[in-house]
């Protein structure tokens, strides 16, 4: 694809030549700095007491510098990571969790919580050290299922929260709803699982610490936010000013919102580096990461709709148990509590709903973002209702959705959550699709698979997506140098999405200037600061904000081209990277202009906001194939019509629909991080157990990108696409897998439908 935009001609991505010939800037390809190495002992158990720790003979061992435990940490004034208590408990309590220790203090509760760190000369070294180490557990009972957990007599993790409900949000109408089920025509329920997720990102968390000649330290870290990793280092474990920690992050391998947190591990790496003055690195192997990286997801839910007789939403009531973990991590109750209930609605008019979130402390990995971050769960919920609700009334899925559907005058909307969704035109994307899909030429396609003894389904999913995550202000530097180089800075974070890509289009138009001489500097926060990369916010707000830097520095280099043009600055006009006096040819470039300066270049700063949030939206319809001998699902087509508002690059934005399909058709069809129930261990910790999807997995995909609605609360009219994919599949994937079931009496299953849990519901219906 090479058609020209409205943000000039579509270009490849600038990134790619470096990974894929082995240029790629991952820490564990960074220069060794003759770095120490940190091997983390993990607890064994789920929940234990620490009765003593020897670590005597691990500090004689050859190779060891150091060996630290907790009680190292708290001498040199190292506390528990604090929380903010957004929520209340049920009771008006505020919020509970057990004190997040970076080294395991008196208690474990869970598998792989780290207990001593090592730090050897060699990574051999260090791991023979971590064998002498002498723990003394007292193993406790374990809870890692949340019905079990919130039932009378239970384990606690902590006395604060005695019921293990950390935190509760309720939102809605409780009355309202209670009304309108009273004069229902129809009700539906339907109870899910949305299974717990490990992101497993193509290089593994890493950190190599450096001490510096001048007392700072740098921290090279894959992170999808390097300024506040380095808030969060500074404050907590350095306990020193922030000048004198520099984060650095380069190609960090996909991030899926793992990486935009801070883990122990990382935390104990620039501890370390400090008290022993000595460069230390940590590379998780990826067994750590199963065990000790923020997992996703992990909810049950119940949901019910109510419906009149023409198939007309009344209202829905939801009640949804998050699982948050051992521990709270800084984003652990925000998603399931506050972030995934703002679209809980959709694409749909409801006139009253009711939604109690309860986020239950478990003895398992604590949660935290995962690509969609709340709102996948929600749309899968909302999704689910509306098959089973058109199964109930007998009509057609996308009629059912077609008579919901908030229609394009109403914008702006207001939900029954109170979001405003600034524009949108569901209907369309609703019909596009279907015409895409050939949704009416299905039943031919299904006589045809049931002549090869092949069951055939298909899904219509509307949604909806909120991006953002309330950080809505961007700093950017803009500078022109005499030597022809553009140099964009940005705090934004690059993490596999194309960043410099969309960046490096966005300038080269504004400015007129050849794509090949522009340079994108992000994750170094000696020269950019910002929230980072999540929750979809990049393109919309650090693109905008790029934009916003072209547009000023032109106001700024206008005076001095107009004195060197010697003529007044309203004669003067920009286009085609120079600077021209009107009705005429005289002009200077703006490679000429910056080399006239005693810099020999030109720099600004701009600081841009956008309005408010951008609300991404489409449908997807697939079709799966069930062989109901063996319980194989095969997914045969897909067909998405997504609104991103004005597209940057439309490779890139289909590339991102293309990943988020794919992860989501991982959590449909096939992955899921397992515990066993009664003692806590991890079932699911290697490859060996956990399934991810591969090319053959998945099928061709049929994406067009719907650009007529640009967003409003930006200047570009772009909306965040990095995460729709994974939002809109799994309601598709599971709704179409079902429709092919229900033929047969199947009228639900559960996420991941593995061929054996598609195969044993066939046989429990037949």
């Amino acid at each position: 694809m090479n058609s020209i935009t409205r943000f000039g001609r579509n270009i490849l991505r600038v990134e790619d030549n470096r990974l894929i010939t082995g240029k790629g800037r991952y820490v564990n390809n960074l220069p060794s700095h003759d770095a120490a190495y940190l091997v983390v002992l993990r607890s064994p158990y789920a929940h234990a007491e620490i009765r003593s720790i020897d670590t005597t003979a691990a500090k004689t061992m050859p190779g060891i510098l150091a060996v630290f435990t907790a009680a190292d940490l708290e001498a040199d004034g190292i506390e528990p990571i604090a929380f903010m208590p957004m929520f209340k408990r049920p009771n008006g309590e505020p919020m509970a969790a057990p004190p997040r220790r970076i080294l395991a203090a008196g208690r474990v509760r869970h598998i792989g919580e780290p207990v001593v760190a090592i730090i050897g000369e060699t990574k051999e070294a260090a791991l023979d050290a971590a064998e002498a180490v002498l723990v003394d557990y007292n193993g406790l009972p374990a809870v890692v299922n949340m019905n079990d957990a919130i039932a009378p007599g239970a384990t606690v993790l902590t006395p604060d929260a005695p019921d293990n409900i950390s935190a509760e949000a309720v939102y809605g109408d409780a009355a309202a709803v209670e009304a309108a089920f009273a004069a229902a025509a129809h009700i539906v329920q339907v109870s899910m699982v949305n299974q717990r997720l490990v992101a497993n990102p193509i290089e593994p968390r890493s950190a190599l610490a450096v001490p510096e000649e001048d007392g700072r330290i740098t921290f090279y870290n894959a992170s999808q936010a390097p300024t506040l990793t380095r808030e969060f280092l500074s404050k907590n474990i350095l306990r020193e000013d922030e000048a004198k920690l520099r984060v650095v992050v380069g190609d960090i391998g996909g991030g899926f919102g793992m990486k935009a947190s801070v883990h122990n591990e990382e935390a104990i790496t620039a501890y370390a580096a400090r008290k022993l003055n000595r460069a230390v690195k940590f590379i998780a192997e990826r067994g750590e990461e199963f065990q000790a990286s923020v997992h996703g997801r992990d909810h049950l839910t119940t949901a019910e709709m109510a419906l009149d007789a023409q198939g007309k939403i009344l209202a829905v009531k939801v009640d949804t148990l998050a699982n948050i973990g051992a521990y709270m991590m800084p984003v652990g109750a925000l998603i399931p509590l506050l972030l995934g209930p703002k679209v809980l609605p959709g694409t749909y008019h409801l006139p009253a709903v009711h939604i109690r979130v309860r986020g239950v402390l478990t003895n398992t990995m604590p949660t935290a973002a995962y690509r969609g971050a709340g709102r996948p769960e929600n749309i899968f919920t909302i999704e689910r209702l509306m098959d089973e609700a058109a199964a109930a009334l007998a009509l057609d899925p996308a009629e059912l959705r077609r008579r919901n559907l908030v229609p394009p005058e109403a914008m702006p909307y207001k939900s029954a959550m109170g979001e405003v969704y600034d524009t949108g035109n569901f209907p369309q994307m609703l019909e596009g699709v279907l015409v895409n899909a050939d949704w009416a030429g299905f039943a031919a396609r299904q006589a045809e698979a049931k002549t090869r003894g092949k069951l055939l389904g298909r899904a219509i999913t509307s949604y909806i997506e909120w991006t953002g995550a309330y950080a809505f202000t961007e700093t950017v530097d803009v500078t022109v140098t005499g030597a022809g180089r553009v140099i964009i800075n940005s705090a934004t974070q690059a993490m596999g999405q194309g960043l410099e890509t969309a960046y490096t289009q966005l300038i080269a138009a504004k400015l007129g200037v050849d794509p090949s001489i522009v340079t994108v500097v992000q994750g170094d926060t000696d020269i950019v600061k910002g929230p980072g990369s999540y929750g979809s916010r990049s393109a919309f707000v650090g693109g905008s904000a790029v934009a916003n830097g072209a547009d000023v520095w032109v106001q700024a280099a206008m005076p001095l081209a107009a004195e060197a043009l010697e003529a007044a600055e309203a004669d003067i006009e920009f286009g085609m990277a120079a600077f021209r006096i009107m009705g005429t040819d005289r002009e200077i470039g703006i490679f000429d202009l910056a080399e006239a300066q005693p810099a020999k270049q030109i720099a600004i700063k701009a600081t841009h906001t956008v309005e408010n949030s951008s609300w991404p939206n489409g449908a997807h319809v697939a079709e799966v194939e069930v062989d109901p001998d063996t319980g194989t699902a095969q997914i045969t087509r897909y067909t998405t019509v997504d609104d991103v508002g004005y597209a940057i690059n439309q490779i890139l934005v289909e590339g991102q629909i293309h990943g988020g399909i794919g992860q989501g058709v991982g959590q449909a069809l096939m992955e899921a991080c397992l515990y066993d129930r009664e003692s806590g261990q991890l079932i699911t910790g290697s490859f060996m157990d956990y399934q991810m999807p591969r090319a053959a997995d998945l099928p061709s995909f049929n994406i067009t990108l719907d650009q007529t609605v640009p967003c409003l609360t930006n200047s570009l009219g772009v909306k965040g696409c990095g995460e729709s994919g994974t939002v809109a599949s799994t309601p598709t994937i599971i709704n179409a897998l079902i429709n092919a079931l229900r033929p047969l009496g199947v009228n639900h299953i559960e996420m991941p439908a593995t061929p054996f849990s598609i195969w044993s519901a066939i046989q429990a219906a037949t």
